[in-house]
């Protein structure tokens, strides 16, 4: 008797690992499409599986149908479609980053900040438009291909000559990612948003826009006043001084990372 209890045991466990490497396997393919066209396929993926089952629950016979030859078909329409980001994934397997995580030093961040700061507070004198986002949770890498790839350290230097009126890449944005200056010339969605100041440019449509669609923060310098403001998770926060943008970007930035970086420190000393 207590042999087959053990045995009970052991299936219970084989079970919970089983479904513990799935999870992990799903939660690695999340990360990897994060921030791509194919986050909203999958959205209307899971929609289709969701009339499929309650049709069938329903006896919906022809729309259970419609909804199978959609599942049949649709496996081979997101190979062909999403083609690019299947190759991405498969390069980051390869390269064995699958099952690895980069945490960002909050003295990297800090300096980020501080190089933010400074070109901001040139550009802000000059009266230099500017469109910088940060990317936290949330990817942006369906926006960073709509520019140029610059993969760069993030310096004042830098990000004021991209901002340089009559440059190539003044117009569009700058995307800040994994700590690198990933692209510049990029372009956001606009928002829609009716109760935004009709005085508001572009840039600052752009910036809320971003922000309808992502975790992201993004800084703006108006062309016209140089004032300075900080848009997040759809806020705008106006004519900011640059004591209360650098404060604003260390609370989001700085305090999240220095949590996250001392637990998988943590971790890495007890797996030690």
């Amino acid at each position: 008797m207590s042999w087959f209890q053990g045995y009970e045991i052991l299936d219970y466990l084989t079970g919970f690992v089983d479904i513990a490497i799935v999870w992990l396997i799903v939660y690695q393919l999340l990360k990897l499409i994060r921030g791509t066209k194919a986050v909203q396929l999958l959205k209307g993926f899971i929609l289709i599986l969701a009339i499929q089952f309650f049709s069938g629950f329903f006896g919906l016979a022809m729309l259970k149908a419609i909804t199978d030859e959609l599942i049949t078909w649709g496996v081979l329409a997101i190979i062909i479609i999403f083609q690019p980001e299947l190759r991405r994934a498969l390069e980051e397997l390869g390269r064995a980053k699958f099952f690895t995580r980069t945490v960002s030093e909050a003295s990297t961040v800090e300096r980020n900040i501080k190089e933010m700061i400074n070109a901001v507070k040139y550009m802000t004198k000059r009266r230099i438009g500017a469109l910088i986002t940060i990317e936290r949770e949330n990817g942006l890498t369906q926006y960073i291909e709509t520019g140029t790839p610059i993969k760069g350290d993030v310096t004042s230097e830098l990000l004021i000559n991209i901002f340089i009126p009559n440059t190539p890449l003044h117009d569009g944005a700058v995307i800040i990612a994994r700590d690198k200056v990933a692209a510049a010339g990029c372009y956001f969605p606009l928002s829609e948003e009716q109760t935004i100041d009709k005085d508001l440019g572009t840039r600052h449509r752009a910036a809320i826009g971003i922000s309808e669609v992502s975790d992201s923060l993004t800084i703006v310098v108006s062309e016209e006043t140089g004032a300075i403001s900080l848009v997040k998770n759809g806020v705008l926060h106006r004519d900011l001084a640059l004591d209360n943008l650098e404060s604003m970007l260390e609370l989001s930035l700085v305090q999240g990372t220095e949590k996250q970086t001392s637990f998988w420190k943590w971790g890495s000393k007890k797996n030690g």
